[in-house]
């Protein structure tokens, strides 16, 4: 008998450069619209495919943020895309998606269809350019949104600026001594660790603050 842990889909984590790559959503509903969001706050551009819009969609394209093809989905409508989406609320259709998507050598998300999906959408902090990805690969959701909500809390907004700062640091030190690389990764592992702390202590003392 075939061991199931080896049919068990393992992901790759990785963050994705999207600016004026072509993605598409199939759907038009609620779902689809966070999807066509989130793509665009990234710099995606964006296709829609759906019959129907939501009324924030149909806000979107009358701003020219979106394409929006006005049917449902046909073969083809994936080709030259970089990621697809199928948020409808037919298996069929976000079958066809997927197998259309795998065809065209794209990477295709089927909302809450692990098994159809090539790639997952973790659940992600943001405090400016630091971003935290959590994924139970597809297992639990749930579990993913309760840990990004405990890291919110953990990450205060601060941690934006603080990674700016490291960042500038990181570049003059690259221009002030470019070929010893272990001395700078050493002098920016003690600026990071040292910024941390510092951060650890301000929240600590405003919690005993509270605590009075």
């Amino acid at each position: 008998m075939k061991d199931k842990r080896s049919a068990e889909k393992t992901y790759y984590p990785i963050f994705v450069e999207l600016s004026g790559k072509k993605c598409v959503v199939v759907g038009g509903g609620t779902v689809a619209e966070r999807k066509v969001r989130t793509l665009l706050e990234h710099g995606a551009r964006v296709v829609v495919v759906s019959p129907r819009l939501s009324r924030g969609l149909s806000n979107l394209k009358k701003r020219g943020l979106v394409e929006h093809l006005r049917r449902g989905f046909r073969k083809g409508d994936c080709r030259g895309s970089l990621l697809v989406f199928a948020a409808t609320d037919s298996r069929k259709v976000n079958s066809a998606v997927a197998e259309e998507a795998s065809c065209a050598s794209g990477l295709v998300n089927v909302v809450d269809t692990p098994e159809f999906c090539s790639f997952i959408v973790p659940s992600i902090v943001k405090r400016g350019a630091l971003s935290v990805a959590i994924s139970t690969s597809g297992k639990s959701p749930a579990l993913s949104k309760a840990i990004r909500k405990l890291l919110e809390g953990e990450l205060s907004q601060e941690m934006g600026a603080l990674v700016s700062t490291l960042g500038e640091m990181r570049q003059r030190l690259r221009e002030k001594i470019p070929e010893a690389q272990a001395k700078r990764k050493k002098k920016l592992t003690r600026a990071a660790e040292r910024v941390l702390a510092r951060s650890r202590a301000r929240k600590a003392q405003g919690g005993r603050k509270k605590c009075r």
